[in-house]
């Protein structure tokens, strides 16, 4: 739906006055995260940054050229049962992220580069169907282990252990604490942690789940700054999808003025209330109004999106058991160390070869249930379903797509 140029704001003459001189001046903002300050859990296996390859655009090389990145384009942000080339993919979504907050950061005076490093990862951890299966998968885990599976927890665990690519923490940092289901007005980095402390708020998240990820807050403005724009990127653009698909119908009305109703108003309004707002400070901060309203337009996407009832009976009707089919056959089948399976084919020999570069772990000694849910989680929606129609062939559950061809 078109939105009235009259809804796109602008930034107050003072800051853009102020900010072009700061320009002029050669400021550097103090409180951005250097290259110096880069922390890696093995500084020995990494040469010295150089000059057109520093820390952090090592971190989203690393990211980029990882093999599991691929999969990003078949994964579901929200809409999993349509063949339409037009909604968006996990793989956009993070591409998005990474725009809309090197846009902000770049005003801020942040540094871009770790910025990108968290965006392009921060969900290389997700799980096939997008939270709906995130949240199957975490139910599994959790009935087996008493532990709790969440996304930006395992995309740590994909970077730092399972692929073992020594990203500086600051990186790792930030990813873990992007989850964008927890607004706030105000983000003021935690400053000075430490490996051992991510790895204690990374253990916590398994051990209690929202409980911990509610305290999780990043150690970096750039951090703060993803945070927040993966809420910004997808709030609008869900929107977009949901007329695409038919959810919604094409004159649904959304109620939120300041910030606008739709994708590049609400882009362009947030962006420049978090600039207004956070130039020059140590923390990043959104006006009373924008809060209010970005709670408000999330409210909305839940009622209008999120709580359709045809597409979570979907997910919960056939996706849940067929998690529930597919969990206890890969977990029988690593008990019983039968290797001539697809996890110990497809997966444990695929994990194996990458350690065989970057670390010296034995896979095979985890935890089953985290084996199971490493390959579970690497999946695209695609491979999900064909693996499901390869171990069960009689199954009864059966996803019928909406076609390309049907209006």
């Amino acid at each position: 739906m078109a939105e009235s140029k009259l809804n796109y704001h602008c930034l107050s003459p003072e800051l853009t006055e102020r900010i072009q001189a700061d320009r002029q001046n050669g400021w550097v903002n103090p409180y951005r995260c250097r290259e110096n300050q880069a922390v890696r859990r093995d500084p020995k296996r990494d040469s010295q940054p150089k000059l057109w390859r520093p820390a952090y655009v090592r971190d989203t090389e690393k990211i980029l050229h990882l093999p599991i990145y691929n999969r990003y384009a078949d994964k579901t942000q929200v809409f999993s049962f349509y063949h339409n080339d037009d909604i968006t993919r996990r793989a956009l979504h993070v591409q998005l992220v990474s725009r809309i907050a090197r846009n902000i950061g770049s005003v801020l005076g942040l540094n871009l580069d770790l910025i990108e490093a968290i965006a392009l990862g921060h969900d290389i951890g997700h799980t096939p169907f997008g939270h709906a299966g995130e949240r199957f998968l975490s139910e599994l885990l959790y009935q087996n282990t008493g532990r709790y599976f969440n996304h930006n927890v395992h995309s740590v665990r994909v970077l730092d252990t399972l692929f073992a690519r020594n990203l500086t923490l600051q990186t790792l940092d930030g990813i873990l604490c992007h989850n964008g289901e927890f607004e706030q007005q105000e983000y003021r980095p935690k400053y000075g942690k430490t490996f051992q402390m991510l790895d204690d708020e990374t253990e916590a998240c398994y051990r209690t789940g929202g409980e911990a990820i509610r305290r999780l807050v990043p150690s970096t403005l750039e951090g703060c700054v993803v945070r927040i724009c993966d809420m910004i990127a997808y709030l609008g653009k869900d929107r977009q999808d949901a007329r695409t698909a038919h959810i919604i119908p094409p004159d649904y009305q959304f109620s939120t003025e300041n910030i606008g109703t739709e994708n590049a108003a609400i882009i362009n309004n947030l962006t420049v209330d978090m600039i207004e707002n956070s130039y020059g400070k140590d923390y990043i901060l959104l006006s009373e109004k924008a809060y209010q309203e970005l709670k408000q337009a999330k409210r909305e996407n839940y009622q209008a999106i999120y709580q359709n009832e045809a597409i979570n009976r979907q997910y919960d009707e056939l996706i849940r058991p067929m998690f529930v089919e597919v969990y206890a056959k890969l977990l029988d089948d690593i008990c019983a160390g039968r290797e001539d399976s697809l996890i110990f084919r497809h997966h444990i020999a695929f994990v194996e070869q990458q350690q065989t570069y970057y670390s010296h772990s034995n896979y095979r000694l985890e935890e089953p249930n985290q084996i199971v849910v490493d390959y579970i989680a690497s999946m695209t929606d695609d491979y999900f379903i064909a693996l499901h129609r390869e171990l069960f062939p009689d199954s009864p559950y059966h996803i019928d797509y909406h076609s390309y061809f049907r209006d």
